[in-house]
């Protein structure tokens, strides 16, 4: 892609999906996305890459990640698949590069989801997104970082914490140069601005968790009903960050449900 390399998922044939993951330390495309791909079966053409910084995939040269990028490097990979029309699905960071695509390629990406999602005018930085991209690599780290994205702890287990501490590990020199102190900055680059929302013309699908403490829903979802000309919301109750974890039946069926009607599946 244009010299640069991209880690990339992809499973099944049909209407192609977009599936971009959040800004967590050891995050992948893969890591995000493999359960929801496997649960969607074969009939839709899901593309998982890792964003520039994360998993196998560099910061080319002189750059320092950012929403720019992030979109450029989206766009630029599906033009180098030769795929001509696609949705977009985005948790949290990767939310707001859905959106920020669908602003500058309306001609082509036909539906957004956004995930528990960044971008949203006038947001934050809240405390435990701050302590999020700060968390070291390694257990403690890792098991801190677990439970500020989840409500149920049960989900913080012991296999969990070791694959994210490996994960965040491998990660660790890409990542610390993406979201260095103070971070307050890099929610800011991650902000669409209310023109940029109203030239998003896709229908959108808003997921959140009622408990988000990452990206809560008062400050992160909720003013995007503003913004967008056709956005629709769903709020899960008793779930924070991750609602692909936290609800996955529910969330499979959302996704499943919203992207097929838009092939008149």
């Amino acid at each position: 892609m244009n010299g640069f390399p991209v880690h990339v998922l992809e499973s099944g044939t049909g209407p192609a999906v977009l599936m971009l993951h959040g800004s967590g330390p050891g995050t992948t495309g893969s890591g995000a996305w493999a359960a929801t791909a496997e649960a969607l079966g074969t009939s839709l053409h899901l593309v998982a890459p890792d964003q520039a910084g994360f998993g196998r995939t560099p910061v080319p040269a002189g750059a320092c990640g950012g929403l720019r990028l992030w979109t450029e490097q989206a766009a630029a990979l599906m033009d180098a698949l030769g795929i001509e029309d696609y949705a977009v699905v985005g948790h949290s960071m990767g939310g707001a590069v859905a959106l920020a695509l669908a602003a500058a390629r309306p001609q082509q990406v036909t539906r957004v989801v956004a995930v528990s999602t960044m971008g949203a005018p006038g947001a934050p930085l809240s405390a435990d997104l701050d302590a999020l991209w700060a968390a070291p690599a390694g257990p403690l780290g890792a098991r801190d970082m677990l439970s500020r994205l989840v409500v149920d702890q049960a989900l913080v287990t012991d296999s969990a914490v070791e694959a994210r501490a490996a994960a965040m590990r491998a990660g660790e020199t890409a990542f610390a140069s993406l979201f260095p102190p103070p971070r307050a900055r890099w929610v800011d680059d991650l902000t669409l601005s209310a023109q940029t929302l109203a030239a998003v013309r896709a229908p959108v699908l808003l997921i959140h968790g009622a408990e988000d403490r990452v990206t809560p829903l008062e400050t992160a979802a909720q003013p995007l009903l503003e913004h967008l000309a056709d956005v629709r919301l769903h709020v899960f109750g008793r779930c924070g960050h991750v609602p692909a974890i936290e609800h996955p039946h529910e969330f499979r069926q959302l996704l499943s449900c919203f992207l097929r009607r838009d092939r008149g599946y």
